[in-house]
C-alpha cells in the first residue's frame, strides 16, 4: 500500500468514526461547547464537514473573498455550514468517507483535523476514544514540524515529547509524557494536562496561555 492509499484510509475509516459518534449523540449533546474555538458540538461537525468536501478551487475562491484571512473564511463557512440540521451534517461527513478531494494542502492535513475535531467533541462530552493509534501517530509526526493552521512546532520547541502507550517520542529537553491522544491536542493547542506529567508540562501550560 502506498503512502498515500495508507493515508487516505487512514482518513476514511477516522471520518467513519466521526459520522459514527455524531450520529448516536441525542439532539442535547448537539448544543454543548468543545474544546475548539468557542464553538459548540454542531459547529465543530459542521467544520469537519466542510474540511471534507474542500477542494482547491472552493478553498481559494473562499480566502479570496474573505481577504486573504484564513481565520474569517473558516469561520464565515461553519456559521453557515451550521445551519444544517444533524442529520445532513452527518450524512454529508459519510459522504466522504470514500473521496480524496482536498484543499492546497498535504492530504495527512486532513486527517489532523478529523483526528483532533473529532477529540474536540468526543472529550467534553466524555465520549470514549476510538481513534487509531495508527492516525494518532501518524497526526504527532505531521504536527511537530508545523506551526499551520495551530502553532504546534512552536509549542514543543526545546521540550521532549514522549508518549507512554506507544513507541512514539521527539524532541530535546524537559520531558512532558502522556498518551498519544493527549499530546496531539497539546500540539493542537488544546491542552490535556490531567493525563500529562514531567517537567516540561509548566512550559508547555505557559505557552499555550500566550
Amino acid at each position: 500500500m502506498s503512502d498515500s492509499t495508507h493515508t487516505w484510509k487512514m482518513i476514511h475509516d477516522e471520518r467513519t468514526r466521526a459520522a459514527d459518534m455524531l450520529e448516536s449523540l441525542s439532539p442535547e449533546q448537539w448544543t454543548p461547547d468543545t474544546l475548539c474555538n468557542n464553538w459548540n458540538v454542531r459547529l465543530v461537525a459542521a467544520h469537519m464537514m466542510v474540511a471534507g468536501e474542500q477542494t482547491t478551487g472552493r478553498f481559494l475562491k473562499g480566502l479570496i473573498s474573505s481577504g486573504f484571512r484564513f481565520n474569517v473564511m473558516t469561520d464565515r463557512d461553519v456559521q453557515v455550514a451550521g445551519q444544517l440540521s444533524p442529520g445532513d451534517i452527518v450524512a454529508r461527513i459519510r459522504a466522504r468517507t470514500t473521496t480524496t478531494n482536498k484543499p492546497p494542502a498535504p492530504a495527512m492535513a486532513m486527517l489532523g483535523e478529523v483526528v483532533v475535531h473529532g477529540t474536540d467533541i468526543r472529550e467534553p462530552l466524555g465520549i470514549a476514544d476510538n481513534t487509531s493509534m495508527d492516525a494518532k501517530l501518524a497526526c504527532l509526526n505531521m504536527f511537530k514540524g508545523s506551526n499551520f493552521p495551530v502553532r504546534a512546532k512552536s509549542t514543543i520547541a526545546g521540550l521532549s515529547l514522549r508518549a507512554t502507550d506507544a513507541d512514539w517520542s521527539y524532541g530535546d529537553g524537559p520531558e512532558v509524557a502522556g498518551p498519544a491522544l493527549a499530546l496531539l491536542m497539546a500540539m493542537a493547542t488544546r491542552p490535556l494536562f490531567l493525563s500529562l506529567s514531567g517537567e516540561g508540562v509548566e512550559t508547555l501550560r505557559g505557552r499555550l496561555k500566550q
